[in-house]
Order: structure tokens, then C-alpha cells, then sequence
């Protein structure tokens, strides 16, 4: 049992989550690690490439398995240029480029995963895609290899069931850039096996990340909760507020970036085509205008050479067209609740459907995967702060347009009674597997 983190000062809590958050609750006593000698990485990319560098850089041999020449080619000149920079602002010895980047071999053939003790799939988040990968490496790897998805948010448990060692698959949700950012979400599956998520905890350790266990859900932990938030972003735009007093009242809030800031930074053509007509017919409306993002010059905002961005009119008048929505008259204070109130909503959903181990996991996830200020702790940490009664007042409102945003049970509970978000305990995190785990 976790003690109570309630009543510490934002220093101290960050100080002791970050250490629970390590103790995974319902191991088997004595549970071993397996031994981790080489890692396969699929794909070369953004994220397979920044993955492979982790290893590499704690001295672990690398295989990496692309389709394609050039696209292994791509990957290994991208890792080479990160370490060179690194190495160029002496972050390490010049040497250290050449000896990192002989511990990644790569190889257009998927029969060379064969001695991998850890294979970690990093393709397009498609479930038919990474369904075929896993069918192949259940043919290929050794037995009791463990087979790792990077999948942000896809069923692991359907993942799991293409292959004939369910027990042996595990979630590894690295964030982008891999290389970079700290935090690793352990997804832990209905059939994962104690001494997996024992190993892949060890090896975060190795690779200095900050590990979190969550559960299979869409989204797990993080995108879940950061999907309630996108979704009220979006609402928020068609009762007229504009996509730049949205991202002010998240900067004002702490975060760095708000969510059409991001959207720009990434491009608004990510899953669209030209033609299409998605869920999202304003972001449709710009592509078709070619405003891309940055990358394009305008996006949901119009930026200079320097890339310096200003609220555009012609994204004001898009967003009118297409909503018919009269200027709001939302004050700031009202906009942040309605963005940040619902995460905190979704986070106690998240802990009442055992899909986290505590609320002070969700806290550790959100600082070191998402950007969440840290002088505001996280969105549990930050709901103790504001009190379940404020939180509960907005999302009544938030809950009475759309009824996946009702209040949790559990908050509405909190407010009535009192009590502290930090100190919920509604059970931690279960799977199909944990009642048999305890018993066997």
C-alpha cells in the first residue's frame, strides 16, 4: 500500500511519486528478471530510431529491421547526426559517435531478430500492421524473447493474441523524440507474465527513462486523458473560441504549448488526404487550403520565414463558415477549466476502471511525458489543489452537452464527502490475469 502523498508541497510529492511509481504492486514474490543481451528494433524511423539510440547508449547491441535500403539508410544517418551534435556540444567524447553507432546493425531481413532477448515493433500505429508483425516474430523469436509494441494506444491484448506467447507481450509506449524524453509507459496486457514487466522496468532503468505501468485501454493513461482534453479544444471552436485564445489559456495555465500550437508544429495533414472528409472538418478546411502547419507557412495560425506565428483571419473566417458559431464571450478562467477540468475527470475514470496503479502515477506520467507544469504537480496533485467540488461544478456543465464527459462516480463522491484525489484508492491497476497472478 502506497503511503498518503496528500499535504506535501509540489517539491516533495514530484520527489515520492516519482519513486512509487517504480513499485509495481502485485509481482510474485521472489519474481526474476529475464536476461536482456540484444534488442531488435522494426523500423527505422522517427521513433524506432530514437528507441534504438537508447540501447546503444547503455551499451546494448541494436538490431534494427526496415523494408527498405533507404529507409535503414535514413534511420542510421539521422542517429549518426544525433550523436554527432551531441558530441559536438560535448556531451561526450568525439569517439563515442562511432562506438554507439557500431552497436546498431541493421538488416532488411526479420529472421535476424532470432537471438534477440527483446524485440520492440515500431511501425505505423495500424492494427492490421502491427497484428502482421507480431504473427512474424511469434514464428521467428527465440522462446521467451520478449515481444514490446511502441503502439500509443492500441489494443495490446489483440496485438498479444496473434501469437501462441501471449504472456511474453508487453506495451513499451516510448514518447517522441525516443532519444529525448523520459518517460516509458509499460502497458501491461491481460496475459504479460510477472518477470516481463519485472524485465521491462529493469530495462527502463538501464536506459535512464522514468517508467510508469498502466493498463490496456485506447490510449492507456496519458492519451487518454489527453484526448479529453483535444476533444474540448475542438468543442470550444464551435462556440467561437478562437484556436489562439485556446493555446493562451493553456500557455497561461503552464504549458509550453497548447493544442493548435502542436497541431501546426506537427502538421494538420497527419491521416488526411487531399478530399477527404474526416471528423474534423475544420482541419479539413485548411489542408484544402493548403495551411499545413509550419511546415506550409500557415496552418491554424500564419507564421513568418522565422516561423514567428499571428492569428490568422482567414482561419477565423474558416472556423465561422464552418461552425456558425458567434464570437464567445468565454473568459479565460472559464476556458482553462474546460480544457484542463475534464483530464482530471478522465484521470479518476482511469483509476475507477483499474487502469492505473495510483493517482500518483497519472501525476508522473503527465509531468514527464506531456509537459504539465510542474509548479502545479500534475492533474491529481492539481484537483487536490482547486478542491473535487470547483471540478465537479464544471464538469456538470462540461457533462450535461456530451455524456462522455458525465462526472466520474468517484468525483461526484469526493465532492459530497471530502477527501483527496491523491489518497483514491480504487483498487490499482487489474488485468484478466491479476486475480490467477495473486493466486499462483
Amino acid at each position: 500500500m502506497s503511503k498518503s502523498l496528500s499535504g506535501m508541497n509540489v517539491a516533495e510529492y514530484l520527489g515520492e511519486a516519482g519513486k512509487q511509481a517504480w513499485v509495481i504492486d502485485d509481482l510474485a514474490p521472489g519474481t526474476k528478471t529475464r536476461p536482456v543481451k540484444r534488442v531488435g528494433i522494426i523500423g527505422a524511423g522517427t521513433m524506432g530510431g530514437g528507441i534504438a539510440m537508447n540501447f546503444a547508449t547503455a551499451e546494448i547491441p541494436v538490431t534494427m529491421v526496415e523494408t527498405r535500403q533507404e529507409a535503414l539508410d535514413r534511420g542510421m544517418k539521422v542517429m549518426r547526426g544525433n550523436y554527432q551534435r551531441s558530441a559536438d556540444k560535448g556531451r561526450f567524447p568525439q569517439a563515442e559517435v562511432d562506438a554507439r553507432m557500431g552497436r546498431i546493425t541493421g538488416s532488411l531481413d526479420m529472421n535476424d531478430l532470432a537471438d534477440c532477448d527483446l524485440i520492440i515493433e515500431a511501425v505505423f500505429e495500424d492494427m492490421d500492421v502491427k497484428k502482421g508483425v507480431f504473427t512474424k516474430l511469434d514464428a521467428i523469436c527465440k522462446p521467451g524473447a520478449i515481444l514490446g509494441t511502441n503502439s500509443s494506444g492500441l489494443d495490446i491484448d489483440a496485438i498479444a493474441a496473434m501469437t501462441k506467447r501471449p504472456q511474453d507481450v508487453i506495451g513499451l509506449h516510448f514518447f517522441s523524440p525516443a532519444n529525448v524524453m523520459k518517460l516509458l509507459e509499460i502497458v501491461r496486457a491481460d496475459h504479460t507474465a510477472d518477470d516481463v514487466v519485472a524485465t521491462s522496468m529493469e530495462v527502463a532503468r538501464k536506459i535512464n527513462k522514468v517508467a510508469v505501468m498502466a493498463g490496456v485501454c485506447p490510449g492507456f493513461v496519458g492519451n487518454r486523458i489527453l484526448r479529453a482534453r483535444q476533444m474540448q479544444a475542438n468543442k470550444l471552436l464551435y462556440k467561437g473560441v478562437m484556436p489562439w485564445d485556446i493555446d493562451a489559456a493553456i500557455n497561461v495555465f503552464g504549458f509550453k504549448m497548447g493544442p493548435y500550437q502542436m497541431s501546426d508544429l506537427a502538421g494538420l495533414d497527419i491521416g488526411w488526404s487531399k478530399g477527404a472528409t474526416t471528423a474534423n472538418p475544420i482541419r479539413d478546411a485548411l489542408c484544402e487550403l493548403d495551411r499545413r502547419g509550419q511546415k506550409t507557412g500557415a496552418g491554424y495560425y500564419d507564421y513568418d520565414e522565422a516561423r514567428n506565428r499571428t492569428p490568422s483571419k482567414v482561419t477565423e473566417q474558416v472556423i465561422r463558415e464552418v461552425t456558425g458559431a458567434d464570437p464567445s464571450t468565454m473568459t479565460q478562467a472559464e476556458i482553462t477549466e474546460t480544457l484542463i477540468y475534464p483530464m482530471i475527470n478522465e484521470a479518476v475514470k482511469i483509476l475507477e476502471d483499474n487502469k492505473a496503479q495510483r493517482a500518483s502515477d497519472i501525476d508522473v506520467i503527465w509531468i514527464n511525458g506531456y509537459g504539465w507544469p510542474q509548479d502545479k504537480g500534475g492533474p491529481m496533485f492539481y484537483g487536490d489543489t482547486v478542491g473535487a467540488k470547483a471540478v465537479l461544478a464544471r464538469m456538470e456543465i462540461v457533462g450535461a452537452e456530451d455524456p462522455d464527459f458525465a462526472p466520474a462516480e468517484t468525483l461526484k463522491k469526493l465532492a459530497a464527502e471530502g477527501g483527496s484525489f491523491l489518497d483514491l484508492d480504487l483498487g490499482g491497476l487489474k488485468t484478466a490475469g491479476t486475480e490467477a497472478r495473486k493466486a499462483g
